[in-house]
């Protein structure tokens, strides 16, 4: 069974015709969230590391929604714009994640969509319940 999703509140609305998260064979794969502000579908002002929190904040509401939470994610993947980011973005994320360390890859991009300085994806292990 295949169950897609993007009506996650508290996320902003995709952006295109993807679904936020998209659950199959155990696994909850979650959209890349940019940072935008979920009510104006704009970029948050503030520099990366509010625009590194947005991110976080809203793969939290996506995987609230899924009944999942950082705990689950067993796989993420960082686009940054300028790799001069990685230190204040790995403390953000390190923040959110907390004692939960999964699979990482972090990547420099040539450019991300409508102007963002980082994405983050994830993938995620839906538990037996």
């Amino acid at each position: 069974m295949v169950a897609y999703s993007s009506d996650a509140p508290d996320s902003p609305s995709a952006i295109g015709p993807y679904s936020k998260v998209t659950m199959a064979n155990g696994f909850a794969f979650l959209a890349g969230q940019i940072p935008l502000d979920p009510q104006k579908m704009t970029i948050v002002e503030g520099g990366i590391q509010a625009q590194a929190e947005r991110v976080m904040q809203s793969l939290s509401a996506v995987l609230t929604h899924a009944e999942l939470s950082f705990a689950d994610v067993v796989s993420t993947t960082i686009y940054l714009m300028d790799f001069a980011h990685f230190d204040t973005v790995n403390t953000v994320y390190g923040k959110w994640m907390k004692d939960s360390k999964p699979a990482r890859a972090t990547v420099q991009v040539a450019g991300l969509p409508k102007g963002s300085l980082v994405e983050i994806s994830m993938i995620a292990a839906i538990p037996q319940r």
